[in-house]
């Protein structure tokens, strides 16, 4: 007859090995405690923010409040002495040009050669990049279609209108595939169907292609109300959130009422 086999002790059964929580996403830019000055005055105090992939962030703030001034540093038009800025992780101080790489620019000032066409603007700027000549010639395209621009390739800059050339700008900007997308200013001088146009197509940019982007702005109207919004008045931070919870923090109404409590609280010191 078949014995039964005697049971050992029952073992408990092994718990599942824990999963490492993923690490968060590299912010497209990181400023940690930036400030600068011209000589004795302080043109930036103390700011600290990040740029997330795949949103639209408004730096808004009037003329003067230091705007240009943080899009030199940057840049690396300026240097930062105090404080951190990294793209993509990277230090520019420390990593140099490879820092430098994801970052894509539409200065304030238009900065195409206006007798030169579209087409050999863009070619100039895909060969500082490296980019060989049938691969420019396909983004240069591609990025031209993005911007409805396509039937103006072989105008030349001096003839277009200056919506036109803040497009044209932009999709000079996207030729390397850049995490980063700065904008100063991009719409000042247009026409308001004009700015309204070049905002949308930032804004789908940033969606679509998982950009960050950081639009520097002292108009309020083009801030939508799920835009990431960092407010600046006198070179300090004095709002950083989501458009509509900055608004709601204030207990005002609007954006237009809500900058003019926050830029009038910082005036009197309160």
């Amino acid at each position: 007859m078949r014995e039964k086999p005697v049971s050992g002790p029952t073992q408990p059964l092994a718990a599942p090995p824990e999963t490492a929580a993923a690490p968060p996403p590299t912010p497209a830019l990181e400023v940690d405690a930036v400030s600068f000055a011209y000589r004795s005055r302080k043109v930036l105090d103390t700011l600290s923010f990040r740029v997330e992939r795949g949103r639209f962030t408004a730096l808004l703030g009037p003329n003067g409040a230091g705007k240009t001034t943080l899009f030199a540093l940057v840049t690396r038009l300026f240097d930062s002495p105090e404080g951190v800025i990294c793209i993509m992780g990277k230090d520019p101080r420390r990593d140099g040009a490879a820092a430098l790489g994801p970052l894509g620019v539409v200065f304030q000032s238009e900065t195409l050669d206006l007798d030169l066409t579209v087409r050999q603007n863009l070619h100039y700027f895909a060969a500082l990049h490296g980019l060989r000549a049938r691969e420019a010639t396909a983004r240069i395209e591609a990025e031209l279609a993005a911007v409805d621009m396509a039937e103006k390739i072989d105008v030349r800059v001096r003839d277009l209108n200056g919506g036109h050339r803040r497009r044209v700008e932009i999709a000079r900007a996207l030729l390397h595939g850049p995490d980063l997308l700065l904008l100063d200013e991009p719409t000042v001088g247009l026409d308001v169907p004009s700015r309204r146009a070049i905002v949308e197509r930032v804004h789908a940019l940033a969606r679509d292609r998982n950009v960050g982007v950081l639009w520097t702005t002292h108009l309020i109207d083009e801030v939508d109300p799920g835009d990431a919004l960092i407010v600046l008045h006198k070179g300090r931070i004095v709002a950083d959130g989501q458009a509509a919870d900055v608004v709601r923090a204030s207990g005002q109404d609007t954006l237009a009422a809500a900058f003019d409590a926050l830029t009038a609280a910082e005036e009197t010191g309160r």
